[in-house]
């Protein structure tokens, strides 16, 4: 991440490559000093945490230089596209906090004006229509280290080839029998540029042409003329573009139009423990190996909302994260950093117990209910506190309590006292079992005088522990989500392994039974929460059959992967 630039200590944004060459443009008026940007996505599956860099990148330099941003999807491949992933993109940018105004494109909506630039390249000999198989094509292309050889077609004349491209877009061929090639370079050292296709039949309905065309643009030959029709000034694009900007030029100039966008590559986020390529996280979803492309294991943007990571974390990492010249790899805590604190500033404390051992305070009235002030957020005074009911019969959780405890385990055991935040200091008299000899109840007495912690002979207990009211307890499932895979690195798999093999066998656990204080029966959807010593967890927008509620952990209040790793437990 040398060459980066990272969120400053003051928040300001730091300089980075992008910026520089904005400024400079600016400052020798190069675009009139406009900024417009676009972003271009693909609609063949969900957007994810590489193309949140690239939205906020984009969408952010447009809001920093006063400029515009456009939303343009690149809908060239109808084979493998759909409205739904239109839909779902255009939700989850707007849910990261941009927008696009009346600048929603499509690259369908220049299908006309880019066929009738490729029938003017034809008619100035820039471009030919080709026969050879995919195959031929590929054994004429040649080698890095062998440059091609030309088409026997290569030289139809201006009248035949318009003739064919004519044919091809009427639908008389069928798919593979011909291509639209342009006419550069077969023995160029950049292989982009030896003659590169410009059109493929496809007889595939697109979303929303229909069957109105059989020949669909290449990205190549769509992406440049798409930015230069929108004005589009600066052209982001992440590395593996960077040979294709020779052609990117060539065509701009071939297609002789006015306006010329700079296209400009950046290394795109390689982020630990996740994949990124589509094409995997498709088969994860298509062998049910999550559950869909929302799953909040996924690393995609809809995925990250449902499990309640906030927008404002996604930005911040983004920009955190900068921008390089060179690939890398981010460290995963990075982003898990940007979602903690953020959580930590906005959620609101809340008592939860997710394994419940039932306790009872056997010299507490019976019948008798009171209530504690609690803390709504100690990161925000304003955020003010709150009633929770405190009765005889509570819930602590379950690893709160050893029978025999280690020297430094500050928390119940036989004989031992503890503080019940907010409330009282409790003290262990009896452990009862059932027939199989496992723990389902502690007897144990209260310190009427120590309500809130403050006893009158002064003294402290070392260990505090959550509690919930066993008869006022709301009852909920938790899904305890951890990251998907095992490794860094899952898509380096090597010894005849894939990426499959390293899937996260513990990245979901199902708690049922979770006891909650009774004022998260109102907690809407999607509200993220701090479960007091346990971690961050939000409301799924799904329940269970018979209604339960069911809320997702978003993430844990420190790295325990760390530990998990080095300790191997």
């Amino acid at each position: 991440m040398s060459e980066s630039a990272t969120k400053s200590e003051s928040g300001e944004k730091a300089s980075n490559f992008i910026r520089s060459i904005i400024d400079a443009d600016n400052h020798s008026g190069k675009h009139q000093g406009r900024v417009h940007m676009r972003f271009p996505p693909e609609p063949n599956g969900y957007l994810h945490i590489g193309h949140a860099k690239s939205i906020c990148l984009n969408f952010g330099l447009a809001r920093e230089y006063g400029g515009l941003c456009n939303l343009r999807f690149d809908d060239t491949n109808p084979s493998k596209e759909e409205l739904r992933y239109v839909d779902s993109m255009i939700e989850d940018i707007r849910w990261l906090g941009f927008d696009w105004g009346d600048r929603l494109f499509f690259a369908s909506d220049y299908f006309a004006r880019l066929y009738e630039l490729a029938r003017q390249m034809v008619e100035d000999g820039l471009a030919y229509v080709d026969s050879l198989s995919a195959a031929e094509m590929r054994d004429y292309r040649g080698t890095l280290k062998e440059p091609g050889r030309n088409s026997p077609h290569r030289d139809r004349s201006v009248a035949e080839n318009l003739d064919l491209l004519g044919r091809m877009k009427a639908g008389e061929f069928d798919e593979g029998a011909h291509v639209l090639r342009a006419k550069i370079d077969m023995a160029a050292p950049n292989i982009n540029m030896r003659d590169p296709v410009m059109y493929r039949i496809l007889h595939a309905e697109h979303h929303r042409t229909g069957n109105d065309w059989h020949i669909y643009p290449t990205y190549d030959w769509t992406h440049g003329q798409s930015d230069s029709f929108e004005g589009v000034t600066h052209s982001l694009c992440t590395l593996e573009f960077e040979d294709h900007r020779p052609l990117y030029e060539w065509f701009l100039d071939a297609a002789k139009l006015p306006h010329r966008p700079q296209q400009i590559e950046f290394a795109r986020l390689n982020l630990d423990y996740t994949i990124t390529s589509k094409r995997k996280l498709r088969q994860l979803v298509e062998e049910g190996l999550v559950d869909g492309w929302d799953d909040p294991r996924m690393p995609t943007i809809s995925g990250m909302r449902r499990r309640g990571i906030p927008p404002a974390a996604i930005r911040d990492f983004c920009e955190r994260v900068g921008v390089a010249k060179r690939d890398g790899k981010v460290d995963v805590s990075m982003l898990e950093f940007s979602i903690r604190s953020e959580l930590n500033k906005q959620a609101p404390r809340v008592l939860a117990v997710l394994k419940p051992l039932r306790v009872v305070i056997e010299n507490y009235p019976e019948g008798q209910t009171e209530e504690f002030d609690a803390v709504n957020n100690p990161e925000d005074a304003s955020a003010g506190t709150r009633k929770v009911p405190f009765s005889r019969v509570l819930y602590i959780e379950r690893d709160d309590f050893m029978e025999e405890p280690p020297r430094k385990f500050f928390r119940l055991g036989p004989g031992r006292e503890v503080r019940l935040k907010y409330a009282y200091y409790i003290t262990c008299k009896e452990v009862v079992k059932n027939e199989a000899g496992e723990i389902v109840e502690l007897r144990c007495s209260y310190d009427p005088e120590s309500r809130g912690g403050n006893t009158p002979d002064g003294r402290k207990v070392r260990g505090t522990i959550h509690w919930v009211s066993a008869e006022h307890a709301l009852t909920c499932d938790v899904k305890l989500y951890d990251r998907l895979f095992s490794v860094p690195r899952p898509e380096s798999a090597q010894d005849g392994k894939t990426f499959l093999d390293y899937l996260n066998p513990e990245s979901l656990k199902l708690l049922e039974g979770c006891k909650l204080e009774p004022g998260l029966a109102s907690a809407s959807p999607g509200s993220s929460w701090q479960f007091e010593r346990l971690g961050y967890f939000c409301v799924d927008a799904d329940a269970t059959d018979d209604g339960t509620p069911v809320f997702n952990r978003t993430i844990t209040l420190r790295d325990t992967w760390a530990k998990i790793q080095q300790t191997g437990k």
